[in-house]
């Protein structure tokens, strides 16, 4: 497995491998690994011949209240992972790397930008699609890999490579979840003990939800205070937001009548979780 920390330096081991042939698959990370970055990881592995995975933290797309500053970095322990995985590099920048000095370019996509974390983190998405556009100039994938946990930011950068034009085939991968139902999340090493049994109410929600759905429910405010009631029952749990939304414009809907997605924010103490569940 190569390791890089600059972009000239990615682009030749890429240009290598694209020279002989390969197929190349890319996951971008922000590090600290765990299984739901390995299911990734291995899907990319699957259906790719060469595996590239970023491992960098983002700057732009923290708020100045976010926690930037005590985002876990593991790096030694996430390349023995990603060699033991079968990548063929990691591209590791820095910071400076990434946004040089005089940097003052932003690549930003209007419309599902605005809603739900976009309006609850203002700037956090242009440091999103802003990173990404990076990446895609410097990796130049065939396939990229993003899990639908994060289902915003899926249909943003879809929308970003759709608008472009750009040559890359974004897949989704689902969520991967723990034994008891908690999606995986970097963040959730920041739980107590308490607090990591009062985040089950996440997904505990969206399955009250999902039951609802199946037994033929279709008014999204029905559904919506099905996930809500559950959460506000939970002493530790603060809503951000829950909402039901159209799974490709999210836009709000009164009545599910094609897919749907139901997405949730919910603080538990200080840490902030989302999840999500789709509807139809």
């Amino acid at each position: 497995m190569k390791l890089t920390h600059t972009a000239e330096e990615t682009r030749e081991e890429i240009a290598k491998a694209r020279a002989s042939g390969r197929v190349i698959g890319f996951v971008p990370t922000m590090g600290a690994l765990h299984k739901g970055h390995m299911t990734l990881v291995r899907n990319a592995r699957e259906q790719c011949d060469f595996v590239v995975v970023s491992i960098f933290v983002n700057p732009t797309q923290f708020g100045p209240r976010e926690d930037l500053a005590k985002y876990p970095r593991t790096l030694e322990s996430d390349l023995r992972k990603c060699e033991d995985a079968g990548v063929d590099l990691v591209f590791a920048p820095s910071a400076a790397e990434m946004y040089p000095e005089g940097f003052d370019r932003w690549v930003e996509v209007d419309g599902p930008t605005d809603v739900l974390e976009g309006a609850r983190r203002p700037g956090h998405f242009r440091g999103v699609t802003t990173v990404c556009a990076k990446f895609f100039g410097i990796v130049r994938p065939d396939s990229t890999f993003f899990g639908r946990k994060d289902y915003q930011q899926l249909v943003i950068v879809g929308r970003l490579v759709r608008d472009l034009e750009g040559p890359i085939m974004i897949v989704p991968v689902d969520t991967v979840r723990e034994s008891d139902g908690l999606a995986m999340s970097s963040r959730n090493v920041y739980l107590s003990s308490s607090e990591r049994q009062a985040a089950l109410v996440l997904s505990r929600s969206l399955q009250a939800a999902q039951r609802a759905f199946d037994s033929g429910e279709r008014r999204a405010r029905t559904l919506q205070s099905a996930a809500e009631n559950m959460i506000r029952a939970e002493p530790l749990a603060k809503i951000d937001y829950v909402a039901i939304v159209d799974a490709e414009t999210l836009g709000l809907i009164e009545t599910i009548e094609r897919p749907a997605v139901l997405l949730l924010a919910v603080r538990i103490g200080a840490t902030r979780l989302i999840d999500n569940v789709l509807l139809g």
